[in-house]
């Protein structure tokens, strides 16, 4: 049987996993001891590392056939330095990894205007936080080319599920932009992606940039109304882009940047992707019903 390594055990991790475990032996590197017992309860086998201490991840070396990259990047700075320890641990290990599949973020394409884009389009990153994530792309396509290995790149938007949904934002009135001022923004829901992870794992070309994005093309206000209306909740106050870079954070302004439609066609082609919430619409009215009958349990 054919072993996996997971880095980066967050929530796509922790439903890509169990996709997996009847055909593969999966190993999962665990930053706190305390999520060991939540992992073997998942038939995964743990390993404690931090992508920080290089010399924590020893045990890492010659351990996978295949794996799995989830892990962001830290927060500060241009470069990756987490991707670039766990490629010099993969690269000294006597077993060479076949397959890694990278989840990145199509933040690396900047501001396109509201234009249609695919894979081809030139990146241009407008922040640090996608500066680093192309500094991890071309990092692992490097040693892609360099060491034999088929690394296969998935770019998500926006991820979205019955628990990550914007309700917060909602609840504490935090603006959107007016529609004259507002952005396209893309969505892949949560178990999608995850599906499309397994996917790539099976059928990624080497060195090859997947948009992990579903058929949908809605404007960020209008998914936040979307929501808003489906759940019952007031809807975000819309204001001009000069007022909401005078109010929000740098942070959050950043989201508010960037207009871009991304085309998915190479997933359905290249992966043969069949999406189960092909537009945001279809997750949100799922997430609605799972609601109503947690409810009509309690």
């Amino acid at each position: 049987m054919q072993t996996i390594l997971v880095v980066g055990c967050g929530d796509i991790a922790r439903r890509t996993a169990p996709l997996l475990l009847e055909r593969y032996r999966i190993f999962a590197l665990l930053r706190e001891s305390e999520d060991l017992t939540l992992w073997r309860a998942r038939g995964v086998r743990p390993i404690v590392g931090d992508l920080d201490f290089a010399p924590s991840l020893d045990r890492l070396r010659g351990i996978a056939d295949k794996v799995l990259y989830f892990a962001p990047p830290k927060n500060s700075g241009a470069t990756d330095t987490r991707v670039r320890r766990l490629i010099a641990v993969l690269s000294r290990g006597r077993k060479r990894v076949r397959r890694l599949v990278y989840v990145s973020t199509c933040g690396v394409y900047g501001n396109a205007d509201g234009a249609r884009i695919d894979e081809t389009a030139r990146l241009s990153p407008q922040t640090d936080r996608a500066r680093r994530r192309v500094d991890a792309e071309r990092r692992l396509r490097r040693f892609g080319r360099d060491s034999g290995v088929c690394v296969s790149i998935l770019r998500a938007p926006g991820i979205y599920a019955a628990d990550r949904l914007p309700f917060r934002r909602l609840k504490d009135a935090t603006p959107a932009l007016t529609a004259d001022d507002d952005v396209y923004t893309n969505h892949i829901h949560a178990e999608d992606l995850a599906a499309l992870v397994c996917a790539a794992l099976r059928r990624g070309r080497p060195n090859r940039c997947y948009n992990a994005t579903d058929d949908s093309e809605m404007k960020m206000g209008d998914y936040y109304d979307l929501v808003a209306d489906r759940f019952d909740l007031p809807r975000a106050p819309r204001v001009s882009r000069e007022d909401a870079r005078r109010t929000l954070t740098p942070s959050r302004f950043s989201f508010m940047r960037e207009s871009r439609r991304i085309d998915n066609t190479r997933i359905k082609v290249e992966l043969g992707a069949r999406l189960a919430f092909p537009r945001v619409v279809d997750g949100i009215e799922a997430a609605w019903r799972e609601q109503s009958l947690r409810h009509e349990t309690l």
